[in-house]
Protein backbone atom coordinates (compact mmCIF):
# COMPACT_ATOMS: atom_id res chain seq x y z
CA UNK A 1 0.00 0.00 0.00
CA UNK A 2 1.71 3.35 -1.33
CA UNK A 3 -0.27 6.56 0.44
CA UNK A 4 2.88 8.67 0.46
CA UNK A 5 3.56 8.22 -3.47
CA UNK A 6 3.04 11.35 -6.06
CA UNK A 7 -0.03 11.30 -7.92
CA UNK A 8 1.03 11.75 -11.86
CA UNK A 9 -0.15 15.33 -13.02
CA UNK A 10 -2.30 15.62 -15.81
CA UNK A 11 -2.50 18.56 -18.24
CA UNK A 12 -5.65 19.65 -19.85
CA UNK A 13 -5.59 21.50 -23.34
CA UNK A 14 -8.74 23.71 -21.58
CA UNK A 15 -11.39 24.04 -19.48
CA UNK A 16 -13.76 20.75 -20.83
CA UNK A 17 -10.94 18.80 -21.37
CA UNK A 18 -11.99 17.57 -24.62
CA UNK A 19 -10.12 20.07 -26.65
CA UNK A 20 -6.66 19.32 -28.44
CA UNK A 21 -3.36 21.70 -28.75
CA UNK A 22 -4.69 21.78 -32.03
CA UNK A 23 -8.17 23.34 -31.67
CA UNK A 24 -7.30 25.84 -28.77
CA UNK A 25 -4.55 27.23 -31.92
CA UNK A 26 -6.95 27.79 -34.36
CA UNK A 27 -9.16 29.09 -31.29
CA UNK A 28 -6.73 31.75 -30.42
CA UNK A 29 -5.46 32.48 -34.04
CA UNK A 30 -9.34 33.32 -34.75
CA UNK A 31 -9.93 35.39 -31.38
CA UNK A 32 -7.09 38.58 -33.07
CA UNK A 33 -9.30 38.96 -36.64
CA UNK A 34 -11.36 41.73 -36.83
CA UNK A 35 -15.18 42.17 -37.12
CA UNK A 36 -18.05 41.34 -35.14
CA UNK A 37 -19.43 37.47 -33.46
CA UNK A 38 -22.10 36.17 -32.54
CA UNK A 39 -20.92 33.08 -29.85
CA UNK A 40 -23.66 30.54 -28.67
CA UNK A 41 -25.23 27.27 -29.90
CA UNK A 42 -27.31 28.54 -32.47
CA UNK A 43 -30.83 29.04 -30.31
CA UNK A 44 -33.34 31.55 -30.66
CA UNK A 45 -31.37 34.05 -28.28
CA UNK A 46 -28.70 33.96 -30.16
CA UNK A 47 -30.50 34.78 -33.54
CA UNK A 48 -32.24 37.62 -31.66
CA UNK A 49 -28.68 39.08 -30.80
CA UNK A 50 -27.82 38.35 -34.16
CA UNK A 51 -31.06 40.19 -35.38
CA UNK A 52 -30.28 42.72 -33.35
CA UNK A 53 -26.54 43.42 -34.44
CA UNK A 54 -27.43 43.32 -37.71
CA UNK A 55 -30.14 46.19 -37.04
CA UNK A 56 -27.31 48.22 -35.09
CA UNK A 57 -25.13 47.90 -38.19
CA UNK A 58 -27.68 48.69 -40.57
CA UNK A 59 -28.40 52.14 -38.42
CA UNK A 60 -24.97 52.51 -38.02
CA UNK A 61 -24.58 52.40 -42.05
CA UNK A 62 -21.63 50.20 -41.18
CA UNK A 63 -21.46 47.17 -43.83
CA UNK A 64 -19.85 44.60 -42.03
CA UNK A 65 -19.93 40.61 -41.87
CA UNK A 66 -21.29 38.98 -38.69
CA UNK A 67 -19.85 35.65 -37.95
CA UNK A 68 -22.04 33.48 -36.03
CA UNK A 69 -19.44 30.93 -33.67
CA UNK A 70 -21.32 27.45 -32.19
CA UNK A 71 -17.99 25.95 -31.79
CA UNK A 72 -17.50 25.37 -28.13
CA UNK A 73 -13.75 25.26 -28.41
CA UNK A 74 -13.70 28.93 -30.01
CA UNK A 75 -16.20 30.23 -27.34
CA UNK A 76 -14.47 29.06 -24.39
CA UNK A 77 -11.36 30.44 -26.23
CA UNK A 78 -12.84 34.11 -25.74
CA UNK A 79 -13.64 33.01 -21.55
CA UNK A 80 -17.48 32.81 -22.39
CA UNK A 81 -19.29 30.63 -20.16
CA UNK A 82 -23.00 31.79 -20.69
CA UNK A 83 -23.86 32.47 -24.34
CA UNK A 84 -25.17 34.48 -26.42
CA UNK A 85 -22.23 36.33 -26.35
CA UNK A 86 -21.08 39.49 -29.02
CA UNK A 87 -17.58 39.76 -29.70
CA UNK A 88 -16.34 43.66 -31.42
CA UNK A 89 -12.86 43.30 -33.14
CA UNK A 90 -11.52 40.10 -30.81
CA UNK A 91 -13.23 41.69 -27.39
CA UNK A 92 -15.87 40.56 -25.52
CA UNK A 93 -18.96 43.48 -24.94
CA UNK A 94 -21.92 41.04 -24.18
CA UNK A 95 -22.59 37.95 -22.64
CA UNK A 96 -25.33 36.01 -21.25
CA UNK A 97 -28.12 38.18 -22.56
CA UNK A 98 -29.60 39.28 -25.76
CA UNK A 99 -29.14 43.19 -26.80
CA UNK A 100 -31.84 45.56 -27.73
CA UNK A 101 -30.65 46.97 -31.00
CA UNK A 102 -29.77 50.30 -29.29
CA UNK A 103 -27.92 48.94 -26.37
CA UNK A 104 -26.19 46.98 -29.58
CA UNK A 105 -25.32 50.24 -31.00
CA UNK A 106 -24.08 51.64 -28.26
CA UNK A 107 -21.68 48.96 -27.66
CA UNK A 108 -20.23 48.72 -31.51
CA UNK A 109 -19.76 52.53 -31.30
CA UNK A 110 -17.92 52.46 -27.45
CA UNK A 111 -15.36 49.42 -29.59
CA UNK A 112 -15.29 51.17 -33.00
CA UNK A 113 -15.58 54.84 -31.63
Amino acid sequence: MRLFRKKKEETKACCCGNCTPETMTQAEAAKTAAGIKVLGSGCAKCHALEDAVRAALAELGMDTAIDHVTDFAQIAAYGVMTTPALVVDGKVVSYGKVLKTEEAKKLIQKVRG
